[in-house]
């Protein structure tokens, strides 16, 4: 992956971040990586975890940034989820609720990016 591609995921995540944090979240994981994969936010409020996936695009011309996450990325996800679980939050007593939420930011170059959050996505 090129350098600006990175920046852009990056900012696409910070952004992600941030709008959790001002809805009452707390980041718990960015970036987490396992030999199964990585997720790119987990965050909780309360009982629930939150796993998402950011998706970041400069424009819409390969179609929108939530069609990315396949069913078969769906399926990673959730294995992902799993893993985190039982390496940081074993019994899952402490989360008795999960979703999975799809962030979408687009960022075209020299505007302001949007962001949407697609809570419980799949």
């Amino acid at each position: 992956m090129t350098g600006a591609r990175l920046a852009l995921g990056s900012a696409g995540e910070e952004l992600a971040a941030r709008w959790y944090t001002d809805a009452g979240y707390r980041v718990l994981d960015r970036n987490w990586r396992c030999r199964e994969g990585e997720l790119d936010l987990v965050v909780c409020r309360g009982g629930l975890a939150v796993f998402c996936e950011v998706k970041t695009r400069r424009s819409l011309s390969f179609g929108l940034p939530a069609e990315a996450v396949t069913p078969t990325k769906q399926r990673r996800l959730r294995r992902l989820a799993l893993c985190w679980l039982a390496e940081r939050a074993p019994g899952q007593a402490r989360f008795p609720d999960l979703r999975f939420d799809v962030a979408c930011v687009v960022a075209p170059p020299g505007a302001i990016p949007t962001l949407e959050v697609i809570e419980a996505a799949f």
